[in-house]
């Protein structure tokens, strides 16, 4: 069984940065690709970000690629997700998600969900 926590979102300013924590219980969890989603009022839980259990591959959305960073301290059980030149598009609760059930398969299902942490951009 894993849990995941995440924190650190808030409400930031257009253009600026935030940094996602999500802390993970249990050991397997360094063996986990690991990613980050989000979700919007009324819209679908959308794929934001992807790393792979040892933090040598990363994959993201369209969307946030070149201001979102994904990486991971396995001697710690993190993962983290850098948030830079945040828009109000990007204003949604995200979460902490791991393993894909199958492997390579971003987008589709995962075991574990945390919580979620809210992010709040403003124009």
């Amino acid at each position: 069984q894993v849990q995941l926590v995440e924190s650190g979102g808030g409400l930031v300013q257009a253009g600026g940065s935030l940094r996602l924590s999500c802390a993970a219980s249990g050991r397997i969890f360094a063996r986990y690709a690991t990613s980050w989603f989000r979700q919007a009022p009324g819209q679908e839980r959308e794929f934001v970000a992807g790393i792979n259990w040892n933090g040598y591959s990363t994959y993201y959305a369209d969307s946030v690629k070149g201001r979102f960073t994904i990486s991971r301290d396995n001697a710690r059980n993190m993962v983290y997700l850098q948030m830079d030149s945040l828009k109000p598009e990007d204003t949604a609760v995200y979460y902490c998600a791991a393993p894909p059930r199958v492997n390579g398969d971003w987008e589709g299902e995962y075991d574990y969900w945390g919580q979620g942490t809210q992010v709040t951009v403003s124009s």
